[in-house]
């Protein structure tokens, strides 16, 4: 290609970038005689060389563009909306016939009289005089930019392939200079060292010099953005402002090209999903137009872009409900994920919330290409949200992709490369010399860390290099790794050092290894492989579904029961709340832990209540003596049952325990199961059937007192809620329990050889209630002396007419805590003393 001709190409993209910009800013405000000058000129300065180079199309489509700008700038003709979006497609052509020449070097056949037409109809529009005079220019010419103050520096244009050129062999110097300071270090010379040094000193100048002439503002990727923004409001029948904060924050030319794409999608996703129509947002108490803001700005040795909106921020029970239709979770996983889990289904491959797919969205692929895209260099990007107030999207970007700074670790007699932009610290692991130590809960690895617990994942396991039931070695170190809000411990066997590294991309047939970005050369030669810790999350993600044991159902009858261990340990949430005792409940009973702040409590009626995931949840102080903070964050448990929900109010949240569980019961205090000696330390284990009518007053509470004798009690309720709840202090009370959950699984359990001392059934249970199961086991022989106690929220005549027909020996209401403890304590001492029931 003619060197002329390139460079009036590489001109005219830059001046079409600027263009872009400028006719959007005017498009917002006709009055901005400065913009109106700029955007003149630059298209002037196009139209002028198009003559010289002999390119007609070009100058023609220019020359009609220029005539109508130039009596916009006289205050000849008035600017309307039209007119800039006539101007804006006049620019869309030229790009389009640029783009053309900078493929064949020649001009595309065709006309375009059809935009030319009607730039020049738009000349002969009449004009107002007030109009002419706003508009009217000064005397004075707007400088170019040599005529501007100040003094520039001398430039020169390099072509990419330069700088890349520069960029291999300053990374061939690195790895040469690594080689020879290991070389040195294995020799001892001292000879070596001084040149060495400065070797290494001089590469290190290099690379930064290199480095910096790859770098470029951000603010470059972000020139096409409102021109973007404005087509996508005008299509979507939308006002929508732009704000750009930090475009001058620079990265690498390779980083930039891979973000492009996925900061296009995130800005058109906040305006199609995010920013509401003018009538919505009125109505919500909003200003008409909404905003978008890119932001980015240097976080230690990366760069954090964010995007956000002031929309209606993400529906979160809408992505659950579209997340269970889609088969990716189920309803009961789905009430449990917080609301940062649930953020994530928006990057699944397909998935989408939009109504109906259009030009914009629909598809569910934008969002999968950001994480795929961002993945790939080893970012991150994570969302925040919050209902009317807006969305934020967090990109976490490396500064660099060509050289990096990694800790080397050893794993199973390999070597492996961590990028230290994701390590947050390592910690020890040596048991019985104050380190720290890996601990096993629910058969999932965990260690302690400043009262927090953090999941560990051996590497050697997750690469395959060691057995998954294999032996977990008790010293070596955790590597702890935060990729967004995800945080986790990577168990390695050494530490070797830090260094900075060449990365070499992986070769095609290796590409589908998830959890690796690429390899490179150490000093002495070697070859190893780079961890990427995006794909090293997902491989976290499925390594805890497969190694932490999940309850499946069982098919029918197979019943599902639980019996007596009350010898082994019991996992409790332990708080504080109201006195420096410690508390505890069953964490199988808890469904979230969270942290709200107090300013979105409410109160009415004389209640608590707080907004949450739908529901109007009540709260309840878990000691008396607690008041409401004034501001802040208040730590809070939240229980559920189908659609109850109930927040705990605690001072703080201390731990996760497990522990060998020996109640000391007590009487007096309805509030308390007993006390307990949880971890060395006397804590008071709640009853939580007492907190529960507090919040809902119809919410069926359960507890059994206690009971000096090993009898056998099965509970028969469909509420995995209420039997994981009762069943703990049935056990501690000193029973044998079974649980079913329902009429079958009852059955199934009875028809075992096991000696059943009393059943206690809840008579309101879908498909087969409570009477079925009585009447079943009624027409049994080995059953007509079995006592029942029914237990119903809703007590009538007839019903207790009917169970005493069937030989009910008791029929006792749900809330009705005392009638509960002397129906069993009746009944089995009644049986001890061989009276029939």
């Amino acid at each position: 290609m003619d060197e002329l001709l390139r460079e009036f190409l590489t001109e005219t993209n830059e001046h079409l970038d600027v263009v872009d910009v400028e006719l959007v800013r005017f498009e917002r405000d006709p009055n901005d005689i400065d913009v109106l000058r700029n955007v003149f000129r630059l298209v002037h300065t196009i139209k002028g060389t198009c003559g010289f180079l002999g390119l007609p199309r070009l100058e023609a489509i220019a020359h009609a563009a220029e005539s109508l700008l130039g009596r916009f700038r006289e205050g000849k003709v008035e600017v309307q909306p039209e007119d800039v979006a006539l101007i804006l497609a006049s620019i869309d052509r030229i790009k389009h016939i640029v783009a053309e020449l900078d493929r064949t070097e020649a001009e595309p056949p065709g006309t375009d009289r059809d935009i030319i037409d009607q730039l020049e109809g738009s000349l002969t529009r009449p004009q107002e005089a007030a109009r002419v005079a706003r508009l009217a220019p000064t005397a004075e010419a707007l400088p170019n930019d040599g005529e501007r103050g100040g003094t520039r520096q001398p430039t020169i244009r390099v072509t990419v392939d330069v700088l890349e050129h520069l960029m291999t062999m300053v990374s061939e110097l690195v790895l040469t200079r690594n080689q020879l300071l290991d070389l040195a270090r294995r020799q001892d010379d001292p000879a070596l060292m001084v040149p060495l040094q400065r070797l290494s000193h001089v590469t290190v100048e290099l690379q930064e010099g290199v480095m910096k002439a790859r770098m470029q503002p951000i603010g470059t990727v972000w020139q096409k953005m409102p021109r973007i923004l404005r087509d996508l409001a005008v299509d979507l029948g939308k006002s929508i402002d732009l704000k750009l904060r930090g475009p001058e924050t620079e990265l690498d030319r390779q980083v930039l090209e891979f973000v492009k794409d996925p900061l296009t999608q995130l800005v058109r996703n906040a305006a199609d999903h995010g920013i509401e129509v003018p009538a919505e947002r009125l109505k919500a108490g909003k200003p008409e137009r909404g905003t978008i803001t890119l932001s980015a700005f240097h976080d230690g040795g990366s760069i954090t872009v964010e995007v956000s909106d002031d929309g209606r921020g993400l529906d979160y029970q809408r992505i659950r409900r579209i997340a269970v239709g889609r088969g990716l979770i189920s309803e009961v996983e789905a009430e449990r994920l917080s609301d940062a889990a649930v953020s994530r289904f928006i990057f699944h491959p397909g998935f989408s919330t939009a109504q109906a797919v259009t030009s914009v969205s629909g598809r569910g692929v934008g969002m999968d290409i950001v994480k795929t895209n961002i993945d790939l260099i080893g970012g991150s990007v994570e969302v925040r949200s919050e209902a009317g107030r807006g969305t934020t999207f967090v990109v976490k970007l490396p500064l660099t992709l060509a050289i990096v700074a990694t800790l080397i670790v050893g794993v199973a007699g390999q070597r492996f490369a961590i990028p230290q932009m994701s390590i947050m610290e390592l910690v020890r692991v040596r048991p019985g010399q104050g380190d720290a130590v890996v601990e096993k809960l629910n058969d999932a690895l965990v260690f302690r860390q400043r009262n927090e617990l953090i999941p560990v994942i051996p590497f050697a396991t997750l690469l395959g290099l060691t057995p998954q039931d294999g032996a977990i070695t008790q010293d070596g170190f955790i590597v702890v790794i935060q990729i967004g809000r995800q945080r986790f411990g990577l168990l390695v066997d050494t530490v070797l050092h830090t260094e900075e590294i060449v990365v070499k991309p992986l070769n095609k047939r290796l590409r589908n290894l998830r959890c690796f970005s690429g390899s490179t050369i150490l000093g002495d030669g070697s070859i190893i492989l780079i961890v990427e810790p995006g794909g090293l999350v997902r491989m976290f993600e499925d390594y805890a579904e497969s190694a932490v044991p999940t309850v499946e159902a069982r098919p029918e009858p197979e019943p599902q029961w639980v019996e007596d261990d009350s010898e082994g340990p019991v996992s409790l949430l332990v708080f504080r709340a109201g006195t420096d005792m410690a508390k505890a409940v069953p964490l199988s009973l808890v469904t979230r832990l969270e942290e709200i702040d107090v300013a979105r409590i409410e109160q009415a009626g004389g209640r608590l209540l707080l907004q949450y995931r739908g529901h109007l949840m009540p709260l309840v102080f878990a000691d008396p003596a607690m008041s409401l903070q004034k501001e802040g964050r208040q730590a809070m448990v939240v229980f559920s049952d189908g659609d109850r929900w109930m927040g705990l109010i605690v001072d703080e949240i201390l731990d996760i325990v497990e522990d060998e569980l020996t109640v000391e019961l007590v009487a007096d205090r309805p509030e308390l199961v007993g006390s307990a000696i949880v971890r060395g330390r006397a804590t008071e284990i709640l009853n939580v059937a007492h907190f529960l009518p507090l919040g809902h007053g119809d919410w069926l509470q359960r507890e059994v007192a206690p009971q000096a004798v090993t009898r056998t009690v099965l509970l028969v309720d469909d509420s995995e809620f209420f039997r994981s709840m009762l069943a703990p202090l049935l056990r501690a009370s000193g029973y044998r329990v079974l649980v079913a959950d329902g009429v079958e699984a009852a059955l199934a359990t009875l028809a075992l050889p096991r000696l059943v001392d009393v059943v206690v059934t809840d008579l309101e249970m879908p498909v087969r209630n409570g009477f079925d199961l009585i009447e079943s086991l009624r027409a049994e022989a080995r059953f007509a002396g079995l006592p029942i106690i029914a237990l119903s929220s809703y007590v009538s005549p007839p019903m207790v007419e009917r169970a005493r027909k069937l030989g009910v020996v008791n029929f006792v209401a749900k809330f009705d805590r005392s009638g509960l403890v002397e129906a069993l304590s009746a009944v089995l001492s009644a049986r001890s003393r061989g009276v029939a029931a």
